[in-house]
């Protein structure tokens, strides 16, 4: 059974990172890590050119969130239906076919531990992916 004060904590997570996201705000966005938190994308690797698609750390996240706000393309629209949870994992999909076109397709999930991410990764589709190999 998931305990609803977990399940409160992950959702407020997910809630609050999708506004810092919205809002393109770096500061709010990184608060929401642990310090030794990792996010795990092809765009790490895209973006920080590094060999692997991981990123650690609160000073290498905030690198990487950084260059993802300066690069965000208009079909990463963040349309969305909701997420599942546990209590501790969150997951949620952003599909390719949306209400008002299509959008890069993603599926995220974040590890929550005392009230913060410890992991996130991101998983993408083909859609997406095409716009790594256009830039």
């Amino acid at each position: 059974m998931t305990d609803p004060t977990r399940q409160s904590e992950a959702e407020r997570i997910c809630t609050l990172w999708d506004e810092a996201l919205g809002n393109k705000d770096l500061e709010a966005s990184v608060a929401l890590y642990a310090d030794d938190a990792s996010i795990e994308s092809p765009l790490v690797q895209h973006l920080m050119k590094t060999p692997t698609g991981i990123v650690q750390g609160k000073d290498n996240l905030r690198i990487f969130i950084s260059r993802v706000f300066q690069t965000n393309p208009p079909q990463r629209k963040r349309f969305k239906q909701g997420f599942f949870t546990n209590g501790r994992i969150v997951t949620w999909e952003y599909p390719r076919v949306a209400p008002d076109g299509e959008q890069m397709e993603l599926v995220e999930i974040m590890e929550i531990d005392k009230g913060l991410i410890q992991r996130h990764r991101v998983y993408w589709g083909w859609y997406a992916l095409s716009f790594i190999r256009k830039h």
